[in-house]
């Protein structure tokens, strides 16, 4: 049996891994994919019909509008006649109090007058009487009527034909047979014998107030299958506008079983799937290497899985718009921190992906996808923070502009316009504004450094910097003369500039541990001559781990430790080796105590500071600076440093190291050209 080597492991192991990242990717995004949701069709009321013929592919009805139902339900609830009881015996009771209290006559009144408001009392509760609050709640339409309930019979009467207690006390008092004695009955508590004797009976009330509205028909009629509903180009009129809302219903409660669930889940997790499988594709094929990466790889997955779990939640409770969302986030960081064809793939997916759980996809994906261009355009390099407060005022006139023109298409009537969805925009640039602390927590938690990051670390003014110009001053000139030649290099070749000279600058702090061995620090005394070439070499080589030392103590960026580590990269000390081949002509010399540790260049990056780094120091032992001399020198050494592999671990062509060759003789002859003699006067 076949044993695996070390590389087919390798494959198994990457091709596990990737497979994982898209498995995972899949699962947590559709698990919080809304279920069902969303408006089939984006249609409007008197405008044309933007997709093809629509038939029934089943039998439902034709729901009203609620607006129809709310009406019908008033309508009911308008000419709904209430319950009130009648109690017989309140009356009867009432009269017998009456007669009982003033049996022998009322104050001032002569005793005929006692059956003649015992009759009329009798009158009144024969006629009904009801409650004050009752009473004025119902006489504001005389039309209306009420059920009374006498025994086991419920009568339609008119509220007209009806008195409150109030209503029955003055008319007792201004009835004619009454008014010679109407002062001497005021004196009287009559109102003490008259009291309500119908009371409403809510219980069969509300009872019969429910049966009457839920006896109201949901629809107005029926779609048969294979029904034609409507064809491209057709108006969508007030009833069509019905049928297709009634459409999109039936199909809601059909989607709420259990198969049709499933269904949506199955058909959720082929289309995200592909998706991010195409974005796996991209990153294959096109930017393999940042799946060494660990950092890269993380963040661009975390993108395209974070926003559409935020828009699916944000769908799910319903409380705000998806467009304060500030998508264009996730391409602003992965432009910075990576290149502006992988932040925009990377939007495109996770826009696409978004646009399931959003209600109108079209309107949604295109807001997006210019959101997200114009985020990249506007910051092809971070330099300054004021970048990000430009990127977000862009980002939302994109997004304003293209979402009116939308509008435009779609209506001709500018009133109708949507404008709550522009202060919607203006907070997703309000949001976009925390891209700038953000970048932060996006480096230290994926490993990554900014432009801004190099620029805060080039200031010449930071503590491990000022420190250098002071503990070693030469290496200080000199890592600033490296670093101007290097960010010019770069410009020409099309590299990062900033990277370089900040690395530059950094690239020999190891040397501030022990300066005076090295030349560039040197007044008159070379300690190297009171050792040998070994420990010299020892020392020399040494800065490199020194350095990295105190990169590490200064929480410097990984980046920047790698420009010191290869800044020689496995090169020797050549100096100190072959004064000690020279001074041991019979031994045998092992290279490998004059011999840097390395790592060679593994960015085009590195391998400019090497070459510039090489061609800078040696530049001092000139013993002139003619044209011919430079350009000898840089041939020289940049072809000896392409002889000896440094950059065979780097993607930098044979172009770049011409290129290389030209700007650093160019502009060495710059700052070593000859002066002119001045003459001097004659007396």
């Amino acid at each position: 049996m076949r044993k695996f080597s070390l590389s087919d492991k390798q494959y198994w192991r990457t091709l596990i891994m990737r497979v994982m990242l898209v498995i995972v990717s899949v699962i947590l995004i559709v698990w919080f994919l809304p279920r069902g949701e969303g408006r089939l069709f984006h249609y409007d009321e008197g405008r044309p019909w933007a997709y093809g013929e629509l038939i029934a592919k089943f039998d439902f009805p034709v729901f009203k509008t609620e607006e129809a139902l709310q009406a019908e339900r008033d309508s009911i609830t308008e000419h709904f006649q209430p319950y009130y009881n009648k109690d017989l015996t309140v009356g009867k009771k009432a009269v017998q109090h009456f007669l009982t209290t003033y049996q022998s006559g009322l104050p001032d009144v002569p005793p005929q007058y006692i059956m003649v408001i015992a009759n009329k009392l009798n009158s009144y509760y024969q006629q009904g009487i009801m409650e004050p609050q009752d009473f004025v709640t119902f006489s504001k339409d005389s039309t209306k009527q009420i059920r009374i309930v006498e025994g086991k019979q419920a009568v339609s009467t008119p509220i007209g034909s009806l008195i409150s207690t109030i209503g029955a006390y003055e008319q007792l008092l201004q009835d004619p047979a009454l008014a010679p004695m109407r002062q001497a009955l005021q004196k009287c508590n009559l109102n003490e014998f008259i009291n309500a004797n119908l009371t409403y009976d809510k219980e069969r009330s509300e009872t019969e107030r429910q049966d009457l509205l839920s006896l109201i028909p949901q629809a107005s009629g029926m779609v048969q299958e294979g029904q034609r509903i409507i064809d491209r180009g057709d108006i969508v009129d007030a009833h069509t506008s019905l049928v297709l809302t009634s459409f999109e219903q039936a199909m809601e409660r059909r989607n709420a079983a259990d198969d049709a669930i499933m269904s949506t889940i199955v058909g959720q997790s082929i289309y995200v799937f592909i998706l991010v499988l195409l974005f796996t594709a991209y990153l294959v094929l096109f930017r393999n290497d940042y799946f060494e990466k660990t950092g890269s790889i993380m963040m661009l997955y975390a993108s395209i899985v974070v926003f559409p779990i935020l828009v699916s939640l944000m769908m799910q409770f319903n409380k705000f718009s998806v467009y304060i969302i500030p998508f264009a986030m996730a391409p602003i960081f992965i432009r910075v921190f990576m290149d502006s064809r992988t932040a925009f793939i990377a939007h495109c997916t996770m826009t696409l992906i978004c646009a399931v759980a959003v209600t109108y996809q079209y309107e949604f994906i295109i807001v997006q996808l210019v959101a997200g261009l114009v985020a990249i355009y506007s910051l092809r390099d971070l330099e300054r923070r004021s970048q990000i407060f430009l990127t977000a005022i862009l980002v939302v006139i994109g997004s304003a502009m293209v979402y009116l023109a939308l509008q435009l298409i779609q209506s001709y009537d500018l009133s109708k316009l949507d404008r709550t969805i522009y202060i919607h925009f203006a907070i997703n640039g309000f949001f976009l504004l925390f891209a700038y602390p953000l970048m932060l927590v996006i480096e230290k938690v994926f490993g990554f450094t900014s432009a801004v990051t190099l620029f805060e670390l080039s200031n010449t003014n930071n503590e491990l910097l000022r420190k250098m110009s002071e503990v070693a001053p030469g290496t200080f000139q000199h890592a600033i003369m490296v670093g101007n030649l290097a960010a010019e290099v770069a410009n020409k070749i099309g590299a990062k500039s900033q990277l370089v000279r900040t690395g530059a600058l950094y690239h020999d702090i190891g040397k501030m541990e022990s300066p005076v061995f090295f030349t560039e620090n040197q007044a008159g005394t070379n300690p190297h001559d009171n050792i040998d070439d070994m420990e010299s070499a020892r020392i020399i080589i040494s800065h490199v781990s020194k350095g990295l030392r105190l990169a590490e103590q200064n929480n410097l960026p990984a980046i920047i430790k790698d420009f010191i580590s290869t800044h020689h990269g496995t090169g020797l000390a050549k100096y100190f080796y072959i004064n000690y081949k020279n001074e041991h002509p019979d031994e045998e010399v092992d290279e490998a105590p004059f011999r840097y540790p390395g790592p060679n260049p593994a960015t085009r990056e590195q391998a400019i500071l090497m070459m510039c780094d090489s061609v800078e120091a040696a530049s001092r032992s000139l013993d002139e600076y003619s044209e011919k001399s430079i350009s000898e020198l840089v041939d020289r050494i940049i072809d000896s440093q392409v002889q000896n592999g440094f950059f065979t671990e780097c993607p930098i062509t044979f172009r770049d190291i011409y290129l290389t060759k030209q700007v650093l003789i160019e502009r060495l002859k710059s700052i070593y050209h000859t002066r002119i003699q001045y003459p001097e006067e004659k007396n």
